[in-house]
């Protein structure tokens, strides 16, 4: 994440979780250690430390497959720590942990979604680390379809802060004071398929959030400003014939985009009308045999996405599609999606951090 001049990672360091910070000349300024790790599957698309941290300008929040959650100020002083395993249950996860904390109504919100074993919301206070709720979350599903590496929302919608959460074949808001359910929706799954756990994360504009499921062959959108069960009262659209499983859609000026990250039609980039559904148009990047994990994102009218072999992409978002498609090989792996800010691109490898600027 950036934060005004600074950088912030998340990573292993040798055996223990970390954080690193960087100026905005790519010099680290320091390195903290936050505890004994917990080793990640092994797989080339993910590690101990996939959650991105957070910060509001005078915290930084950190959570890693460990289960620590840490509070620093800007400067890596540690002010609080708390293990969510050791006080609520193991990690049951098929994968590495994703999830990335959230503020919401002031505190620390974290979800946790999974199969097996406990699934969650908490609330943890921002100065002390100290439980403010916690809601259980769970849904009878398929096999390892209860697992999610999703992030929440945090949406105001008739005068309730929301977080809004997908994960267990359900789109959940949730009171961000209380913890209590406001509303839920279901039916993304109603044979309860096994096997369909979700990487992607929903995108939320305004009253709206859009959801990729059925792992990246479909996607709907709910509208958010409902009570109770509204599985048959707010769906606003559903495209059967567009989606993404790992990387997250963009949603912005009332636009979707969508990377297909796999399969045949992997890197297909398509743009849908958020109210209707309605395909405005498709382009194509070009085909390798490496698929996509990490998300596109825009910056002006500029898009950007970057396959796993580190082949960055960018075009220029028109009416039509994307025009002046141009490629950069980084000749490293990549997983993390690309952050723009003050007229940079900051790209994540798998052993470096590269910055990009406007010629």
């Amino acid at each position: 994440i950036i934060w005004e001049k600074r950088i912030y990672v998340t990573c292993p360091i040798e055996d223990q979780d970390g954080l690193l910070a960087f100026d905005a000349a790519g010099k680290e300024l320091w390195r903290k250690t936050l505890g004994a790790l917990k080793p990640g599957r092994g797989q080339r698309v993910g590690s101990a430390a996939n959650s991105s941290p957070l910060t509001d300008g005078e915290v930084i929040v950190t959570y890693f497959k460990s289960g620590t959650v840490t509070c620093l100020d800007l400067d890596g002083k540690s002010l609080w720590q708390i293990n969510l395993q050791e006080k609520y249950g193991k990690d049951m996860l098929w994968w590495d942990q994703g999830t990335s904390p959230i503020f919401a109504a002031g505190n620390v919100v974290i979800a946790v979604m999974q199969t097996d074993g406990e699934s969650y919301l908490v609330s943890l206070d921002r100065k002390t680390g100290k439980e403010v709720w916690k809601t259980t979350r769970k849904y009878e599903t398929g096999k390892e379809s209860g697992d999610s590496y999703t992030t929440p929302h945090v949406v105001k919608i008739g005068g309730i802060e929301q977080i809004v959460t997908w994960g267990g074949d359900h789109l959940t808001g949730h009171d961000a004071k209380s913890g209590k359910l406001v509303w839920e929706c279901g039916g993304f799954n109603p044979e309860k398929t096994g096997m369909q756990r979700v990487i992607a994360s929903a995108v939320v504009d305004g009253d709206l959030a859009v959801v990729p499921f059925n792992r990246g062959d479909a996607m709907s959108a709910i509208r958010l400003d409902g009570r109770g069960d509204v599985t048959k009262s707010h769906l606003a659209w559903r495209n059967d014939a567009v989606g993404a499983d790992a990387v997250s859609p963009v949603l912005n000026d009332g636009k979707v985009y969508v990377v297909k990250d796999g399969g045949p039609q992997r890197g297909r980039v398509t743009c849908l009308d958020a109210k209707t559904g309605k395909q405005l148009w498709e382009s194509a990047l070009p085909k390798a045999p490496q698929v996509f994990y990490s998300s596109p994102v825009l910056a002006g009218d500029r898009f950007f996405c970057v396959r796993e072999d580190g082949m960055l992409f960018s075009g220029k978002v028109t009416d039509q599609g994307l025009a002046e498609i141009k490629s950069h090989a980084l000749e490293e792996g990549v997983i993390a999606s690309p952050i723009s800010a003050d007229g940079r691109l900051i790209v994540r490898t798998d052993k470096h951090l590269f910055c990009f600027g406007e010629k």
